[in-house]
């Protein structure tokens, strides 16, 4: 990696971390030259706003996400339950410090951001999670009447769902009490309520000592 290459990497995830800190309305450019210790103008010889960097910062989250999870999917010596679990626990690890305030940003303030987050949470569902439970599928561990395809919307859409603080803020104030937990911890429940349900006894078993 170039010494350019390695600045950039390195502006990208100290303007990523004041996001997930600050949201991205209230992280300022000047908050982000200041905490790489380097003048506005410096700065912008590499980025030429916020929001570019904005979609920087999100290119490269999945950017890791699909390394980690192809990496999973693609190693022949993980069972299919311990794969299923590593590779939901990648994207849920990823995702869970977003904070709703930055996802309410994204919304509200960088619509182009928010798509594609949303459209690539379908096309990795799609182009990866099929494969797992189809792979699953195979090999008689996860149930063969269940149509792949519900089950992968069913994933894409709990994910997204969670995700979009416009989804959640449409419940009862007690429901959305109920809710302030850990954001690894809903969806890490979220998973466990989908998927416990669609495998054989035997995978079953595995997964939870997974």
């Amino acid at each position: 990696m170039t010494q350019k290459s390695n600045q950039e990497a390195k502006i990208i995830d100290t303007a990523y971390k004041l996001f997930l800190e600050k949201g991205y309305r209230h992280t300022t450019v000047d908050d982000i030259a200041h905490a790489l210790g380097m003048s506005k103008k410096t700065l912008y010889k590499f980025f030429s706003s916020k929001s570019d960097l904005l979609s920087a910062a999100f290119e490269k989250l999945k950017l890791r996400i699909t390394a980690k999870v192809e990496a999973i999917l693609d190693n022949r010596y993980i069972a299919f339950p311990l794969k299923l679990k590593s590779s939901l626990a990648v994207v849920a690890n990823y995702l869970a410090p977003i904070n709703p305030e930055l996802f309410e940003d994204l919304r509200e303030h960088a619509p182009e951001v928010w798509e594609d987050l949303m459209e690539y949470i379908n096309e990795s569902a799609f182009m990866r999670f099929q494969r797992l439970i189809q792979e699953g599928r195979d090999q008689g561990l996860v149930k063969s009447n269940l149509n792949v395809g519900l089950v992968v919307m069913l994933y894409a859409s709990a994910v997204r769902s969670l995700l979009d603080p416009k989804f959640r803020s449409g419940f009862p104030e007690s429901i959305q009490k109920n809710m302030r937990i850990p954001a690894a911890d809903i969806f890490d429940q979220a998973i466990t309520i989908i998927y416990n349900g669609i495998m054989t006894e035997e995978a079953r078993a595995e997964f939870e000592n997974a």
